[in-house]
């Protein structure tokens, strides 16, 4: 087993012997997609599952991005995080709108609220935070700032799956939010995504974006695109669904056994569990000073991966260091200076459901054993 490597995630996968009998019915109803019986049992489920009233599905995360954009026709700049996955600043250039990017707050690494207000202009129509590793962002402040400029605000909740604030859902947070589905997540139905909304008439024209834009056989309401998960994904999801809580409290012990490990680490730090939220211990990372531990976290990275532990720079670059994206004034790192030292701090641990005692003693050897 010497050879043996521990990757940074690995996916939840159902049964095969479950998932056959759901691919033996798709395959007798000959109904592969459009609004299929399992693409509506699981927005249903989801909706019970999540607490939420309506959930669009979607091919994968990018696109409920893009269309939540075009549902509340957002236009001009818009206000967001460059320390993120790289599809929530390309959601925005994609409807043609410019990412207006601020710092972030160092406990948290989601977007700063105080600094949003100076980055308003009157070409600003919304905000669009990230809740980073799934930690929720202060939702209240943002919309206080929201409400007070008439901004909307669109939710990136690609990490969020089942967190909740005070046992309501983060996701009812803003005017929409969005989910991934990719297999890293933990929750996943291989490739896919949402868009949860708050009311019947905009899931509809959700749901005709997502579809070309059709609202019947003959009638084209919008200019939309092709963004429909198919059944065998949905069955998967399905499937997938009634194992995650159990996901969620086995990844919940190895995040605890990180914690115990590295608390004493001089150098290391890593975020905490925050009062009355219910996490979904989506990933692990931990940020090195290198002064303090003697090595840099690139050093630290490529030491774990020729040792066969592969951690992820996450979110490294960042987005605003991207050539699209780095001429913009906002861009620049003397008005990132937070996001800036994170990003070449972090380093997520292996996470996943099925990591066992002795990988999470080898990652911990290799970090703690310097």
């Amino acid at each position: 087993m010497e050879n043996k490597v521990i990757t940074v995630t690995s996916p939840l996968l159902p049964s095969l012997e479950d998932f056959i009998p759901y691919l033996k019915d798709i395959w007798n109803r000959k109904w592969l997609t459009n609004n299929g019986y399992y693409h509506k049992e699981l927005e249903k489920a989801l909706c019970a599952y999540l607490k939420v009233p309506y959930v669009s599905l979607f091919t994968n995360g990018t696109l409920p991005l893009i269309c939540a954009l075009q549902a509340l026709r957002i236009t001009g700049e818009v206000i967001t995080t460059p320390y993120s996955f790289v599809a929530t600043t390309h959601s925005l250039w994609w409807n043609g709108i410019k990412p207006v990017f601020v710092d972030i707050d160092p406990i948290t690494c989601n977007i700063d609220p105080d600094k949003i207000e100076a980055a308003i202009t009157p070409k600003t129509t919304a905000i669009m935070p990230v809740h980073v590793y799934g930690k929720p962002c202060d939702t209240a402040r943002i919309q206080e700032i929201a409400d007070k400029y008439g901004l909307k605000v669109i939710y990136d909740a690609a990490h969020a799956f089942g967190v909740e604030v005070n046992s309501k859902s983060i996701l009812e947070a803003g005017d929409m939010s969005t989910l991934s589905f990719h297999a890293t997540k933990v929750y996943n139905t291989i490739e896919g995504g949402a868009l949860i909304c708050k009311d019947e008439k905009t899931k509809r024209r959700i749901d005709y974006l997502k579809n070309f834009g059709f609202a019947d056989e003959t009638t084209i309401v919008a200019p939309g695109i092709n963004g429909k998960m198919d059944e065998v994904r949905s069955a998967y999801g399905l499937l997938n669904l009634k194992q995650v809580d159990a996901v969620i409290e086995s990844r919940h012990r190895t995040a605890v056994k990180y914690r115990e490990a590295l608390r004493g680490v001089e150098g290391i730090s890593f975020m905490e569990d925050m009062p009355g939220v219910r996490h979904n211990y989506s990933y692990f990372p931990i940020f090195i000073d290198a002064e303090k531990y003697g090595m840099t976290r690139d050093e630290l990275y490529f030491k774990m991966k020729r040792q066969n532990v592969l951690g992820r720079r996450y979110f490294y670059p960042l987005i605003s260091e991207f050539s699209a994206y780095r001429g913009l004034e906002s861009a620049q790192p003397e008005n990132l200076p937070v996001a800036s030292k994170v990003a070449d701090s972090v380093i997520c641990l292996p996470m996943y459901h099925n990591l066992n005692d002795s990988d999470i003693q080898a990652v911990l050897d290799i970090i703690i054993c310097r």
